[in-house]
């Protein structure tokens, strides 16, 4: 049995049938732990979900901001984006059933025999394990209930939550949960979130400014951490417990795949057009 993470996939499903042949992955032996944003950019964000889902047990799938979109576009709260691909998935027979699979994923995945802990964007340095667990917990909880778009979907856009505050509403913690775990890239010198700057770190130049995986956090101090999100740090993070997945695939770069048991690091170049 190997263990397989990949980044952002964002619909470049050609590339992912490539990497994983060339580690002969075998769905019966091994499983493939995706960082979440399964879809959007790329041309083929249907049979992405599609092969995520009749995988079952071989995936561990984690939601990112474009998986959480989706069912915002699907509830018609938000609109498509231009620049995504999402024609095909929109208009499939079984979308209600990849949303209902969907709505099944949580923000985080664990590895716990090997202290390993999978989520989109990151962790917040702030919160301990338990804090994780739990936040994460009332999320799926509130994903699953019956009400989940008025209750939840409608108002994830809707309410300013950058900054960890235990004594604000439960709908305020889901919100900052899902901010924190599929947005997160810099962090303020108070702790908040930043939505605004998406360059690399060597980059950004604002001194008020700092990469949530160079704080003091206490979950990187026991776990290690695999995130993917942001394509400007191209899989650079100095920690040897940090593996940054997202490299770019939809935006012309690589797919990245990190095989946990020998520590190697497999990519696929993204496929250029006939």
């Amino acid at each position: 049995m190997a263990n397989y993470f990949v980044g952002d996939i964002q619909g470049c499903f050609a590339e992912l049938e490539l990497v994983l042949a060339k580690v002969d992955f075998n769905p019966s032996r091994d499983v493939l732990w995706a960082a979440g944003d399964l879809i959007a950019r790329g041309p083929d964000s249907l049979p992405t979900l599609r092969y995520f889902k009749q995988l079952d047990g071989s995936a561990k799938v984690v939601l990112g901001n474009h998986d959480l979109h989706l069912m915002a576009v699907v509830a018609k709260i938000k609109r498509v984006n231009p620049k995504d691909q999402l024609e095909a998935l929109l208009n499939a027979s079984d979308l209600g059933s990849l949303i209902g699979w969907l709505r099944l994923q949580p923000l985080v995945q664990e590895l716990p025999e090997h202290n390993i802990v999978m989520s989109h964007a990151g962790v917040p340095p702030q919160w301990d394990i338990q804090t994780l667990r739990s936040q994460v917990q009332r999320v799926s909880n509130a994903l699953t209930a019956q009400d989940y778009i008025p209750a939840l979907i409608a108002k994830m856009y809707t309410i300013d939550a950058n900054a960890w505050d235990p004594n604000v509403s439960e709908l305020q913690q889901n919100i900052y949960c899902i901010n924190a775990l599929t947005r997160m890239r810099f962090l303020h010198l108070d702790g908040g979130l930043d939505f605004d700057c998406k360059l690399s770190p060597s980059e950004c130049s604002d001194p008020k400014l700092t990469p949530w995986f160079n704080c003091d956090g206490l979950i990187k101090q026991t776990h290690t951490l695999v995130f993917g999100h942001w394509a400007t740090v191209m899989g650079k993070v100095a920690s040897e417990n940090i593996y940054a997945l997202d490299t770019g695939c939809c935006w012309g770069e690589h797919l990245t795949l990190w095989h946990m048991e020998s520590d190697q690091i497999i990519t696929q170049n993204k496929l250029k057009k006939s």
